[in-house]
């Protein structure tokens, strides 16, 4: 499967999705790995998670990078050696990446009723404006929240963040595609703006939820 879709955020921010439906022989012969990375894709256990790791690989191509140009801290945060940011993420049978001028966190989530049963161990003030009664809502309003916090997390990265004590997203409507959301760690007070849609697929069931982040 080609690219499945491009977002423009901006002029210097751009988002890739990558469907994942060739096999992982398919996916191998069309990239080139550096011996570390191939060491990492041959520990992976999961075949599927093998595929998503060699899709993220066909984004970055996309983009005109390749595997000797992406790069992983300490803490496993990607990054090139250049002024673009980049951010990863897979889910299921899609794969994403932003890359930006700016400071960015995705994340992509397939919907489901079982977020209901977690929602306590991530979710604090939301619950003010959480309906639960509203099943298919609540639901939504859920993954959003988990996608905009993980794609927070993934933008501090930093040991001993907690999604409940220290990341608040702010009210939100469906109908729109934004909010806010703001990190309280010790000292450190930092600002989001969040995005968030819907991604579908013919070839598969279900609705996933693309979140993505900036840095104020």
């Amino acid at each position: 499967m080609p690219l499945f879709k491009t977002i423009h955020c901006s002029d210097t921010t751009k988002i890739l999705i990558w469907e994942i439906t060739e096999s992982f022989e398919e996916l191998l012969s069309k990239v080139v790995l550096k011996e570390k990375t191939q060491r990492r894709l041959d520990g992976m256990k999961s075949q599927m998670h093998q595929r998503a790791f060699l899709s993220v690989r066909m984004l970055i191509q996309e983009m005109g990078f390749t595997d000797k140009d992406l790069h992983y801290d300490e803490f496993g945060k990607p990054y090139f050696d250049c002024h673009n940011h980049i951010s990863i993420t897979h889910s299921y049978h899609f794969a994403a990446i932003i890359i930006s001028h700016e400071t960015v966190g995705i994340d992509m989530e397939l919907q489901r009723e079982k977020i209901q049963k977690i929602a306590d161990k991530f979710v604090d003030t939301e619950f003010e404006y959480l309906n639960p009664t509203v099943s298919k809502d609540y639901i939504k309003k859920l993954t959003v929240i988990w996608g905009a916090k993980e794609a927070i997390f993934k933008i501090r990265n930093e040991k001993g963040i907690s999604f409940k004590d220290h990341i608040l997203v702010d009210d939100f409507s469906l109908e729109k595609t934004q909010t806010q959301a703001s990190l309280h760690f010790d000292d450190l007070i930092k600002d989001f703006d969040v995005h968030y849609q819907e991604i579908k697929s013919d070839n598969f069931e279900g609705t996933f939820t693309l979140v993505y982040a900036f840095e104020k």
